[in-house]
């Protein structure tokens, strides 16, 4: 297992038709020799995966990225599942530099983001 931090900027869409790097995720999850989410490896360092959502003009949000029962991945930001954002095929994407990701986000749309960076995670004791 390699802990990785992983950074998502927002892709071009229609609000955005450039896409943006003031709007995204950092996250640090676990992942294969391959850049595929290391599932079996994720509840050995589940603590350590933590998300930042910064969003220009509002305050980051900080929370966890966790594994659900029933296989789906999600940023969660509070206890509960109100608040979760799901992530739509997390398992099967490839984090490396330039491949796009889907976030489900609080306000319910699906906004396409893409990987920029992708480098080992230095964990503070």
């Amino acid at each position: 297992m390699s802990l990785k931090r992983i950074r998502l900027e927002l892709a071009r869409n229609s609000e955005f038709p450039n896409g943006s790097s003031q709007h995204g995720y950092e996250f640090i999850a676990p992942l294969d020799a391959k850049g595929h989410l290391d599932s079996a490896s994720w509840p050995k360092a589940k603590a350590a995966c933590t998300v930042r959502r910064f969003w220009n003009g509002t305050p980051d949000e900080h929370g966890t990225l966790i594994h659900r029962k029933n296989g789906s991945w999600a940023f969660s930001y509070e206890v509960g599942e109100e608040d979760d954002e799901p992530i739509f095929r997390f398992d099967r994407h490839l984090f490396v530099e330039g491949e796009y990701v889907t976030v489900t986000e609080h306000d319910g749309i699906a906004r396409p983001f893409r990987v920029v960076q992708v480098i080992p995670a230095i964990l503070r004791s």
